[in-house]
């Protein structure tokens, strides 16, 4: 009997340290769920890395993401401040809203941004008569001097996605940008900047060549981005600004080039959504039918700089000739018609292109990846364990020559950095590769 006493004391003795490295773990990951922004959980997924976690561990609480909180539904009036401008936004949470529920997200931009000259709130938040499916609506608000198709509203609605996220339990694999008119052009500026937290977007009596107008278009308008995301789009026949008999040709043009839209014209239709009622129900099957995938097996992106150089798991690091590159890359920025051939969006200095762009088309198959490359010297890989056997090598070949062939160590630093970025249960990454092309 003493004998026995004696090993459990000793037993119990032992498990004193791991009883503290757990307790240590759950505080820190507390912390981490905690985090107001980006930043605060980078700070906290610091401390993470100092408990000595497996990233098994890691990636298991990760996936599980934080608990969330009972939360008063209705408006809530909310703001960001972005570049030192206040940016106001309403969210309409469901009636009975349930934290243990995840819920799509409809972002809805309105038209008529050159006629507010002030970033006040308009009306009373909600999304009025273009309700559709439960779900959380959010509406940001745009004015003369913070247009849709500015780098701040990029920026203001990722960073409402992200707070919204820590707030809510969203589902992250359904959040989609809509529009009318303006609204409806700023989805596709959105859809050519920022495609990564987005699974579809949808702009309604909207028109792209807006954003190839001289005042707008900063050298930075990609169209070849646009092949990312499925779009809905709705145009009318009557519409004063842009009817179909001018916008059409451009959709069409995009469908013949890759990029997945449903397109349902409206003969009738004038500038207004008197069609809604007739098409609320297909607006909405089309958001449940394409949902997020949060890594995408195929990808391509094209970038001038480093502002908007990453579409999921591809981010381009540097621009540049490289030794192989492709010396043409099929290209939906240029248009042709029976007037000739001309690109959408200006490639000349007169319209400010600030420096050659640099494009990276990926596509993965099991543990290898064939990229293809113009302008790009480097650009990184972000490998989840969804998609990537970590217990074998993963092969990269850019424009038919093999860059990369080794196995990948996995790292709860990758993966904690990435997840205080991403903010995202279903999207984690936990190894980098990094691909050098000259």
């Amino acid at each position: 009997m003493i004998r026995f006493a004696g090993f459990a004391a000793l037993s119990a003795l032992l498990a004193v340290p791991a009883v503290r490295a757990q307790s240590r773990i759950d505080s820190s990951f507390q912390k981490f769920w905690a985090a107001d922004s980006p930043a605060a959980a980078a700070r906290a997924a610091e401390e993470i890395l100092k408990t000595g976690v497996s990233v098994d561990e890691a990636l298991r609480r990760l996936k599980q993401g934080r608990t969330y909180a009972a939360q008063k539904d209705g408006v809530v009036q909310l703001s960001n401040r972005v570049n030192g401008i206040e940016h106001f936004y309403a969210v309409t949470i469901p009636a009975g809203y349930d934290p243990a529920t995840r819920y799509q997200v409809r972002f809805q931009l309105h038209g008529g941004v050159g006629g507010r000259t002030d970033n006040k709130p308009r009306g009373n938040g909600q999304i009025g008569a273009l309700a559709g499916a439960e779900q959380i609506y959010v509406i940001p608000y745009a004015w003369n001097d913070a247009p849709w198709w500015s780098d701040d509203q990029v920026l203001n609605l990722h960073m409402i996605v992200d707070a919204l996220k820590r707030r809510y339990n969203v589902d992250e694999n359904r959040v989609v940008v809509a529009g009318v008119s303006d609204g409806g052009t700023g989805a596709y500026y959105v859809a050519m900047r920022d495609t990564t937290p987005y699974a579809s977007f949808l702009p309604l009596n909207g028109y792209i060549m807006v954003l190839a107008n001289g005042e707008v278009d900063d050298g930075r308008n990609f169209p070849n981005n646009l092949r990312d995301k499925p779009m809905f789009v709705i145009n009318g026949g009557k519409d004063r600004l842009y009817p179909i008999s001018i916008v059409e040709p451009y959709t069409l043009h995009l469908m013949n080039n890759g990029v997945r839209i449903e397109y349902h014209p409206q003969p009738d239709g004038e500038h207004n959504t008197a069609w809604w009622p007739q098409m609320k129900d297909v607006f909405e099957k089309f958001v449940t039918d394409h949902p997020r995938d949060p890594y995408p097996d195929k990808l391509t992106w094209e970038a001038a700089d480093s502002t908007h150089n990453r579409a999921h798991w591809l981010v381009i690091d540097t621009l540049g000739a490289a030794p192989g590159e492709a010396k043409q890359l099929p290209d939906i920025n240029i248009f042709t018609d029976s007037l000739g051939t001309d690109p959408l969006f200006s490639r000349s200095d007169e319209f400010g292109r600030p420096k050659a762009p640099g494009r990276a088309d990926l596509a993965r198959s099991g543990n290898t990846v064939q990229a293809t490359t113009k302008g790009v010297t480097a650009f990184t890989l972000l490998l989840s364990p969804e998609k990537f056997d970590f217990n074998q090598p993963v092969i990269v070949a850019a424009n038919g020559r093999e860059v990369f062939h080794a196995r990948v160590q996995p790292s709860v630093d990758t993966l904690m950095k990435w997840a205080a970025q991403d903010n995202d249960r279903t999207m984690l990454y936990s190894a980098e590769l990094k691909i050098k092309l000259k």
